[in-house]
């Protein structure tokens, strides 16, 4: 009951300042100003109604300009209507204050005019920010404000809140520290948001800094940034961040227990990004899966395969299973064909036109030319292995193959190289018996 006391009190007097502002309306002369107001509000709404289908007609006409100035239009249209009313209501105060030399007969329309141009204000600011119910949180909690600053409401409501409170020894924990706390932090993470977002636009344009490398300082540095702006929100306000120890043992205990993959994902992605194994762009072979790396993130990898698949492979298992990468040290990516022609062909003349067709297709390098070389003497054919260099394996690898099949297959048809099949000879001892099996039961057996 003694922790209520101060709370029922600043309660009480809250009360009591909202009672004398309800008595203060009831005069005359200020129940004249509220019907001005209502007065001026719907003339503000009949004047919107007039002239907004007017400006979107006069908007549809403008489709060439940029899109910031279509944006701010649509805005400021959106916004038609509080622009009107705070326009209205100023000029109402200054009629007023030409007719009658008292204050009182015009403080009224003055606070709400000031109050309707800090919303109107606070409306426009609040677009910078891109998410839709950060900006309605933020647009809400600036309107409260103002209203109760002009109002001269701020102190009893502040002190209200801080009486709402819970002791628990030293530590006194209110509405007001929380709340505090809470647009400090808030106000601190969207800095280092902007300052996350600059570093990481100048650090992912750097030439000088390895694709892998751009990745691992732009999330230790947003790490960092957001780990900041967190603590000294809270020191900002008066929390004691020893008492986070014991907090952080708790996280600690639930890692150790409960997130083993999760943090062998995280120590594994940050060990990536050290090592430079393999980084944005690379081409990787991991089990059937066949593509270049699209991200390399916290937890997982994005590879890209060629018919459009995304794959997200945990980074504990690059670290852990054995990986192709093809584009490690360098983009030289060495390709077999194998392929076999008639014995009526000369194996010299087949070397020479397989070297040439290969070197005409355009992504094989002619600075390491193709090399043709016979490797057995098969059942029906002469077996060659043909091979190429590539540099561009992001490009695929199907493809280049199935080219270069294409220009063996031309080469060889226009110099009358034969590509044989299968066959088989049998033949008949002397003296075996041959046996005529009947197909069709509807056939007469022969004489």
């Amino acid at each position: 009951m003694e922790q209520l006391t101060p709370l029922m009190d600043s309660l009480g007097g809250l009360a009591g300042d909202l009672e004398a502002y309800g008595l203060t309306l009831l005069r005359p002369s200020q129940l004249t100003q509220v019907g001005i107001m209502i007065a001026l509000f719907l003339v503000a709404q009949i004047l919107r109604m007039l002239i907004a289908p007017r400006l979107h007609g006069w908007l549809r006409t403008r489709e060439g300009w940029p899109k910031w100035r279509l944006r701010l239009v649509l805005v400021v249209l959106q916004r038609l209507r509080g622009i009107l009313f705070v326009v209205l209501a100023w000029a109402a105060v200054g009629v007023v204050a030409e007719i009658t030399p008292f204050p009182s007969r015009r403080y009224l329309l003055g606070v709400v005019a000031t109050i309707a141009t800090a919303i109107l204000v606070v409306s426009f600011a609040t677009r910078v920010i891109r998410n839709p119910v950060l900006r309605r949180i933020v647009t809400w909690g600036a309107w409260i404000y103002v209203t109760l600053h002009f109002l001269g409401l701020v102190q009893p409501f502040s002190t209200f809140l801080n009486d709402f409170a819970v002791d628990f020894g030293s530590f006194h924990l209110s509405a007001l520290s929380i709340l505090k706390a809470l647009v400090v932090t808030g106000i601190f993470f969207a800095a280092a948001r902007v300052l996350a977002q600059t570093a990481e636009t100048r650090i992912t344009h750097s030439e000088d800094i390895s694709p892998s490398m751009r990745v691992l300082a732009v999330k230790v540095l947003q790490i960092c940034l957001y780990g900041a702006a967190f603590f000294i929100g809270l020191k900002a306000v008066g929390f004691d961040l020893t008492g986070l120890a014991f907090l952080s043992g708790a996280v600690g205990l639930g890692l150790g227990f409960g997130l083993q993959k999760v943090v062998s994902n995280l120590v594994s992605g940050v060990i990536i990004l050290l090592d430079k194994s393999v980084k944005p762009g690379d081409v990787i072979s991991l089990g059937d899966t066949f593509g270049w790396i699209h991200a390399l993130g916290a937890r997982y990898v994005s590879v890209v395969t060629r018919d459009g698949k995304e794959y997200l492979i945990p980074n504990e298992d690059l670290i852990t299973g054995q990986v192709v990468n093809w584009s490690h040290s360098n983009d030289f990516v060495r390709l077999d064909i194998n392929f076999g022609t008639s014995y009526h062909d000369d194996p010299h003349r087949v070397r020479a036109l397989a070297v040439e067709a290969c070197a005409s297709v355009p992504r094989v390098l002619t600075t390491r030319p193709p090399v043709c070389h016979v490797v057995g003497f098969g059942d029906s054919s002469v077996d060659y292995i043909l091979r190429f260099w590539i540099s561009d394996p992001t490009g695929g690898l199907t493809n280049v193959r199935g080219a270069v099949f294409l220009a063996l297959w031309d080469a060889f048809k226009a110099n009358d190289i034969s590509i044989p099949f299968p066959q088989r000879e049998v033949r008949l001892l002397d003296g075996s018996a041959v046996k005529v099996t009947r197909t069709d039961p509807a056939e007469e057996p022969p004489a």
